[in-house]
């Protein structure tokens, strides 16, 4: 059995309200969920990675991701990332889709 020494790193949180493209937050979520994190830790992992020119994710779990990505009808890339534009048409937010 391994024994792992692990020092947390204490840290200040703040809420936060972040605007973000309908279908990318869904897919967070259920990554979020299946990964058994909260969002606000799986985008600080995947930020903190992202900043050290690091994959935050290993095969197993990309795979995951898009299958997420179809449920979801996640169909952006990274290469949409400086395309985006709000739509005109308004989101409700109080429907369930």
């Amino acid at each position: 059995m391994l024994w792992y020494h692990v020092t947390m790193v204490p840290v200040r949180r703040i809420q936060t309200g972040v605007r973000i493209e309908r279908q990318l937050l869904k897919v967070l979520k259920g990554l979020a969920e299946y990964l058994d994190v909260s969002l606000g830790d799986l985008i600080e992992g995947i930020t903190l990675h992202a900043f050290e020119g690091k994959t935050p994710f290993e095969q197993t779990t990309i795979d995951v991701i898009g299958d997420l990505k179809r449920v979801y009808g996640l169909t952006l890339t990274a290469a949409d990332s400086h395309k985006l534009t709000e739509s005109s048409t308004p989101v409700d937010v109080t429907s369930p889709h």
